[in-house]
């Protein structure tokens, strides 16, 4: 078990004004040593840095809006991609490919290929994965959205596909995020846009969380979703909802925070209060998408504040999520700029993961690593 705690954030912010790309870590012997930008060498690792019973973790890049680039599918064909994807990280999450569109494209027919590969990897790199999503407003299949379909044979649609999806991966998928974004940022259901909500009442939240616990009981099944960092209207929402569902008995283990953030706002402060709280519910917490969009210049290229700036976001919601003690899984959502969904949906802004498209390492990167080796030291030092 972990009880770690952090200095100031100001003492941190003024530790990223140090040069990063060789590594700010004091207490690793290989804190001086510089690896080239593409190594894998063992001590530049993540998840080699990571304290014992911390996964680290990314997306899986592919489906989604990758099937309408000019490039081919990044977990199939691209080696060099694939070789960091095992290398660095100790969790997995598929970024699309299992999601309802892309492994449920008709009513009778499943799509596991994508999947089965990213948990086979996962396996063979001994690795942990996240199972993302199972309820959602978005990304569901046309056949789905502009169906006819009674209430009954809605319930019957989710049912069967919570325990398909989930039943196949039992023993496989270490968390599944079983409802997605169901509120907006005032706190209030999405009781127009998300099919299930609307059209069965938001009784089928509990259900799905039900269903997903028979399905595979020793999965842990979270809530998920944006704008939930810091204490908020969005965030008090699921507070008090996942109180009223304990109280009921339903099984739900997690909330977790996405943490699509952008150096255009303030970082969220009060984070690591937000996951207590939560914590102190008895629930696993967990970052789980974590990315840092920024204004880039004309140029493209952004500059070294700018970079900075993007390292302090990282660092500090690692060390938020660190200082918490069920906060075990922290996810960076892709790792390289080469396939980020960012350029793609917010046009403007970009250079938003820890390495550039040639896997290059970024100040944010060093930042994640040395913040591991620091919580690492401190533990092993716990135990002593």
């Amino acid at each position: 078990m972990r009880s770690i705690r952090f200095a100031t954030v100001a003492v941190a912010t003024a530790a990223l004004t140090l040069p990063l790309l060789a590594g700010t870590a004091t207490a690793d012997p290989s804190a001086g040593r510089k690896a080239p930008p593409h190594s894998n060498a063992a001590f530049d690792r993540l998840r080699a840095a990571a304290p014992e019973g911390f996964v680290v973790g990314t997306a899986v890049a592919g489906g989604g809006h990758h099937l309408e680039q000019d490039y081919p599918d990044p977990f199939t064909y691209d080696k060099e991609y694939r070789k960091h994807l095992g290398r660095q990280f100790s969790s997995v999450s598929p970024e699309n490919q299992m999601k309802w569109d892309y492994i449920h494209p008709e009513r009778d027919r499943y799509d596991f290929g994508q999947a089965d590969a990213i948990v086979e990897f996962a396996k063979r790199h001994k690795q942990v994965v996240r199972g993302h999503t199972l309820l959602w407003h978005s990304q569901n299949p046309a056949w789905l959205e502009e169906g006819d379909f009674s209430q009954e044979e809605l319930r019957s649609l989710l049912h069967d596909h919570i325990t398909t999806v989930v039943g196949r991966y039992a023993g496989k998928i270490q968390q599944w995020d079983v409802a997605n974004e169901i509120f907006d940022d005032q706190g209030k259901l999405r009781t127009q846009d998300n099919i299930w909500i609307r059209e069965l009442g938001p009784g089928i939240v509990a259900d799905a969380f039900r269903w997903a616990h028979e399905a595979d009981p020793e999965a842990k099944l979270f809530f998920n979703d944006y704008n939930v960092e810091g204490v908020n209207a969005k965030s008090d929402a699921y507070y008090t909802l996942i109180q009223d569902l304990l109280k009921q008995g339903v099984p739900v283990d997690g909330f977790s925070v996405q943490g699509h953030l952008s150096t255009r706002y303030g970082f969220p402060g009060d984070l690591e209060g937000n996951l207590r709280r939560f914590d102190a519910l008895g629930l696993e917490t967990a970052v789980t998408e974590l990315d840092v969009r920024m204004d880039l210049p004309e140029s493209g290229v952004p500059t070294e504040a700018q970079e900075r700036k993007q390292a302090d976001y990282y660092q500090r919601m690692l060390q938020a999520c660190l200082a918490v003690e069920g906060c075990n899984s922290f996810t960076i959502w892709g790792f390289t700029d080469k396939y980020s969904w960012v350029p793609v949906f917010f046009e403007g802004e970009g250079f938003a993961n820890v390495m550039t498209d040639d896997f290059a390492r970024k100040p944010a990167f060093y930042a994640l690593r040395d913040t591991l080796k620091e919580a690492r030291h401190d533990d092993c030092e716990k135990r002593r």
